[in-house]
């Protein structure tokens, strides 16, 4: 019977003294273990140390001195069979009281249910006592492992801060790479190489990859062939016009890769669906492109679902050691402008913003009317936990071949 192995167990004074009062209410226990419950109360409060089996019968005894010998044959038996359970372990023990208590709350809960059901009560005051009365208690018992912070983890783990190098060199000479845990925010405005950044960041020469990484490429914008598109011609450093020219060479240069490549088109899915798909594939980096339409957006506040979409993708990245970019849309704000700051984030406000490890916010000047397209960029790095650096990169985008480069 785990009550009888409970009590044994509360014998113990240190136990004891971490589970007395009103997370172990005597009325946990059946009818006849709670009277020694009740006598194990008190010699706890009267005496000190632990006690054994014979202490707490003596002070039962000595409690209940009127009780008819029928009653206290059948107590002998009890004290017994206590005196002959074998003890069992502190942490499973601690669990039992925890699931008890919580049942018995839950009865009180359903009888005062019950009588306002049957109109026996008429306001939720007996309700808001329970709640105040445990409120504080009801919580659940936890043995928390404490992280390894010694010096060598420390910095075993700092030197994995960038398992995964850019390949844009100007990006890396500033911000070497990333690693697994890592959510990168990434917005741009419409026109501006969104897609084809994450494709040469994964798929052109010394991309991701390339470096061995398992990719999942998640759309729900594009038609998946168009950014499949950008990755075949970042990796074949052709244009799609090349890459039918001279297939063979796009297919062989492409292969490379291919394996190390996953598109899904993601339509309509939510945040629960990419932690699914991150769970089965087990991925080192992942594209959400749109990271924003991922997020069930049905009221008005779409800063905070955004910010809820945001935490559950940087809790996506910890639990699986994957790194995490999210592409997202800039603001009006951002349209023709070098320089980018983290309140153009379109719809989020700041939530998106506090939970990203990198921010890169691709920037391009306005052009005039007939002008030819200017393909330099501007890899605005408005939020780096990862070295401190922030500050503006300027590169060059070679759209055709979704290439971005020094």
């Amino acid at each position: 019977m785990i009550e009888i192995a409970l009590i044994k167990a509360l014998l113990n004074r240190e136990f004891y003294e971490q589970h007395k009062g009103i997370r172990c209410p005597d009325k946990i226990f059946s009818k006849n273990t709670r009277k020694i419950k009740q006598a194990l109360d008190v010699a706890m409060e009267t005496y000190d140390g632990d006690f054994t089996v014979s202490d707490l019968h003596a002070v039962f005894n000595g409690m209940n001195a009127s009780m008819t010998t029928a009653t206290r044959n059948g107590y002998e038996d009890l004290f017994k069979r206590i005196e002959l359970t074998e003890p069992i372990k502190p942490e499973i023990a601690e669990d039992t009281l925890s699931q008890l208590f919580q049942q018995y709350v839950g009865d009180q809960i359903a009888n005062i249910g019950f009588n306002i059901c049957n109109q026996e009560e008429g306001s939720l005051q007996s309700l808001r006592q329970l709640i105040e009365e445990y409120n504080n208690d009801f919580t659940p018992n936890i043995r928390v492992e404490w992280d390894d912070h010694s010096l060598d983890t420390v910095l075993d783990a700092t030197a994995l801060e960038s398992k995964w190098s850019f390949n844009i060199p100007s990006l890396a000479r500033r911000v070497e790479g990333i690693s697994g845990g890592h959510l990168v925010l990434v917005g741009a405005r419409p026109n501006t190489g969104k897609t084809s950044f994450h494709a040469s960041l994964l798929a052109a020469d010394g991309g991701f990859a390339h470096q061995g990484a398992k990719c999942v490429i998640l759309a729900n914008e594009e038609a998946i062939t168009r950014v499949a598109a950008r990755y075949i011609s970042a990796s074949s450093f052709m244009t799609m016009k090349e890459v039918r020219e001279n297939k063979a060479l796009a297919a062989k240069r492409y292969h490379k890769i291919k394996d190390k490549l996953n598109f899904k088109d993601s339509t309509g899915k939510g945040m629960d669906w990419v932690e699914s798909v991150v769970k089965h594939e087990k991925p080192d980096i992942v594209i959400l492109d749109m990271g924003d339409k991922f997020a069930d957006i049905k009221s008005e506040r779409s800063d905070i679902t955004l910010k809820a979409a945001a935490i559950h993708a940087r809790n996506i990245a910890k639990q699986y050691d994957c790194a995490v970019i999210w592409m997202s849309q800039l603001s009006a704000e951002a349209e023709g402008r070098a320089d980018l700051n983290q309140a153009m984030m379109e719809g989020s406000k700041t939530g998106k913003a506090a939970e990203a490890d990198l921010m890169v916010l691709i920037g391009k000047t306005q052009q005039a009317e007939g002008e030819d397209e200017d393909p330099i960029r501007y890899l605005n790095i408005a939020k780096n936990k990862l070295n401190g650096y922030q500050g503006k990169i300027t590169c060059e985008l070679d759209g055709s071949r979704s290439i971005y480069r020094a």
